[in-house]
Order: C-alpha cells, then sequence, then structure tokens
C-alpha cells in the first residue's frame, strides 16, 4: 500500500476519533468524599443496624430497645456477651474486641437517649387469665418464693437505676425469648442468678400471660428509670449493685 493511502487512513481513523469524542457527554467529576465524624454516637450507628434507629428497637420484635435503658443495666448486658455468660454469636463477635472503659461509654450512649416508645400490643388472652398475670407481677407468690416484678423493676415498671431494666415498651417475642432463654440456661448472669430462679419457677403458660399482660401496657406518663427502689430488693441478684 502506497505511503500516502497509508497517511490518509491513519488521517481518517484519527478525525473519526476525534468526533467521536466530541459526541460524548463529558465525564461527571469524581465526588468529593464526604468525611465521618469520629464520635461515639456514629460509632453506634452500627447497633442499630439490628436494634433499630436510634436504638429504638427492631421491628421484627427479637432485638430490644436500648434507648433509655439504665446503663448499668446495657454496660452489664454487653460484658455478658463479650464474657460468655449471655450467647449471640454476632454481638460477642463484634464487642470481642472492646475494652470495659469502651463497653461503658457505648452504654451511656444508649442510655442517655430519650425517644417515643412503640405502641402496645393487643393482648389474645381473656382478661381473668390477664388479671391472674397481674397479680403475679405486682404480688408474687410468697408459697413459691417467688418475688413481685414491682418489688424490683419499680412500681411503674420502667426499670430502677442504677442496673435494672424496665419491663414495659418490650415485645411479647422478646420477653417471652428471654425467659425462655433463662430457663434452659442459655441466658445467664452472675449469681445469684435471680432471673434464672424465677423464669425456672413460673409455669410456661404463666410466662405466656406475664408476657402479654406486659406487652399490652401503655407507658406511664413518666417512663424513665426510677432513681432508687423505696425498699431493698427481695433478692439478691448478680450484676446488680445492692
Amino acid at each position: 500500500m502506497p505511503s500516502v493511502i497509508r497517511s490518509l487512513i491513519a488521517a481518517l481513523c484519527l478525525l473519526a476519533s476525534w468526533t467521536q469524542a466530541q459526541t460524548l457527554p463529558a465525564a461527571p467529576p469524581m465526588p468529593v468524599p464526604v468525611p465521618v465524624p469520629d464520635t461515639l454516637a456514629q460509632r453506634a450507628v452500627a447497633c442499630t443496624v439490628c436494634h433499630g434507629k436510634e436504638g429504638r428497637a427492631a421491628a421484627d420484635g427479637y432485638y430490644p430497645r436500648l434507648a433509655g435503658k439504665p446503663a448499668g443495666y446495657l454496660y452489664n448486658q454487653l460484658l455478658n456477651f463479650r464474657d460468655g455468660r449471655r450467647d449471640y454469636g454476632l454481638m460477642s463477635e463484634l464487642i470481642a474486641p472492646l475494652s470495659d472503659d469502651y463497653l461503658k461509654a457505648l452504654a451511656g450512649h444508649f442510655a442517655a437517649l430519650d425517644l417515643p416508645y412503640p405502641p402496645p400490643q393487643p393482648p389474645t388472652l381473656p382478661a381473668p387469665e390477664l388479671a391472674k398475670a397481674e397479680r403475679l407481677i405486682r404480688d408474687g407468690d410468697a408459697a413459691r418464693r417467688l418475688p413481685a416484678c414491682t418489688a424490683c423493676h419499680g412500681e411503674r415498671l420502667t426499670g430502677a437505676q442504677p442496673g435494672t431494666p424496665g419491663l414495659l415498651g418490650l415485645s411479647r417475642d422478646y420477653l417471652n425469648g428471654q425467659l425462655g432463654a433463662w430457663r434452659s440456661g442459655l441466658r445467664r448472669a452472675h449469681a445469684p442468678d435471680c432471673m434464672a430462679d424465677i423464669a425456672k419457677t413460673l409455669a410456661p403458660a404463666e410466662i405466656n400471660a406475664i408476657t402479654q399482660f406486659l406487652a399490652s401496657r401503655p407507658l406511664p406518663a413518666d417512663p424513665h428509670p426510677v432513681a432508687a427502689l423505696p425498699a431493698p430488693a427481695p433478692v439478691r441478684c448478680g450484676g446488680v449493685a445492692p
């Protein structure tokens, strides 16, 4: 092929490439990275993937609310997951490398959140069964050495500082799951493990009625944990300060 023809072909290819380039839209500019603040609140966002926005609880009912629970309670549970007293692989692996001080700060972050609670769940049991459950919750059963729930969790059942959680605003599924875990030994606390003893004393039908009653109760006007119980707790519970 004569050199003049080769030169002409090369020039035409170059022209075609240039023409195509002129018709293509300009590449968008590269986005500017948005800096992520290095704060405890930002790190705590990882917890909300399971525990719901701002720690309000997940819609499935199995991942509990974190927001507003006593800091001492949240801290104790983080230690229990990390140290093997509670068994849930995802939680244990997530917090395994974290120090006591970091877990305490994380507990304090969620304890300080003051957010609305979900609406109560309508019960499915007849009123007489719910009335029996309420008597157990408020009076206990001395013959079986069952203390009243209110004696430890407060008269309003909203918990007590520094380490006793509220029982209202939680789903039936979660309450049933935790009482069942205590009965089976899947959930444990420092000895004496008072909740394990209580859960093993209750009959399954009583647990169902108690959780239905609790899940169906609206939160009181003041849903916060009480600063202190009016009298010493009737049983000793490991991990809860006297």
